[in-house]
Order: structure tokens, then sequence, then C-alpha cells
């Protein structure tokens, strides 16, 4: 069975190594729920040596209350990794990793989880909530943007730059259009 694992992740620049993943925020939905089985969150010391991207910096300064939290009583790399891994090894089916954009925080779970914890239960299973709308609705890529979904996918659900506020809140959006699909196949008989 699989389980999908909504990902977060907040950082402090474009690519892990050279800049530090700051926190991690996951809900795990099991097929059929658009509410969290089970949630894992931590925040995470910054990479000793590591640099801080000045544009991403500059955008912290305008998200005040996320940066505090996401600094908040950090975890070693590897400490928060090895406790990741637990928790996805306790979940009850197989782990497919999903976010919005699953590009960016499937490369920083992915290079931590190998670092820090020497495997990735995911394997390359990640699965692109924006590339799915685009299937859905039929718009261009760039053209499918949250604005341009449909309204009922979205539940009213904070997205606060906190890792695991945004996790549950793309989460339940995933789920929303998962639903969506699989009554369009049953209409279609």
């Amino acid at each position: 069975m699989e389980i999908y694992v909504s990902t977060d992740v907040e950082t402090d620049g474009p690519i892990p190594g050279v800049y530090s993943m700051l926190s991690i925020g996951s809900a795990a939905y099991l097929p059929e729920t658009n509410r969290p089985h089970s949630v894992f969150s931590a925040n995470v010391e910054t990479l000793p040596g590591a640099a801080q991207h000045p544009e991403t910096m500059k955008w912290w300064r305008g998200q005040p209350e996320a940066w505090a939290a996401c600094r908040q009583d950090p975890q070693t790399p590897e400490d928060a990794m090895r406790a990741y891994l637990a928790w996805l090894k306790a979940l009850p089916g197989e782990p497919v990793f999903v976010a919005y954009p699953a590009a960016f925080d499937f490369m920083f779970v992915c290079w931590y989880l190998n670092r820090f914890a020497g495997e990735n239960p995911f394997g390359w299973q990640a699965l692109d909530i924006k590339t799915f709308a685009m299937a859905l609705t039929g718009r261009s890529f760039l053209d499918t943007v949250k604005r341009n979904m449909p309204r009922e996918w979205f539940d009213d659900l904070p997205y606060t730059h906190k890792a695991l506020d945004d996790a549950v809140s793309q989460g339940a959006l995933f789920c929303n259009m998962l639903a969506e699909h699989k009554r369009r196949l049953k209409a279609r008989g």
C-alpha cells in the first residue's frame, strides 16, 4: 500500500550542501483520506561552513514569524534525519514523496537523508503536485498555479511558510485532487 508523504522544507538557499535545510515538515496520508495519518517536523541546525543565499535571506527578512519558528530548538542534521527515517519506516505503507514543487523539496530531503541517515526510503518516488494539477486541468505547466486551480481542491488550512503547516496544507490539496481524479475515472466507467 502506498502512503503519501506530503513534505515541505524551509532552507537558506537553493541547493543542499552549499546551503542548509532549516526545517522539515511531513504529513503522511493514507489513500482515500484527506486528514494526516501521522506528522513529523524538525528544525535543523545549519551545516558547518555552509553559506546563506543573499536572495533567500532577503525573502526571510519579510517572514519574521516563520523565520523565528524554523530557528526554534534546532536539532543536528544527524539527529533530525535519523528521527525522520525512523518515522518514515514506521508508516503503514510504502512512502511516496509528495510536494509542491517536488523538485526543490525532494532535492533537500534526498540529500539530507542519504548524507545524515545513510538511506532514503523514498528511492526516486517523488510526486509533484503541480504536474498532477497540470494533468487534471489541461493547462500548460507554467499556467498551472494555485490561483488557476479549482477552489474546491483547497481546504481552509493555513499556508504560513512553517514547514509542517505547509506540508499539511499541500497534502490536503493533493488528496482532494486525487479524489477528483478517482471520481473522473469512475464516471468514465
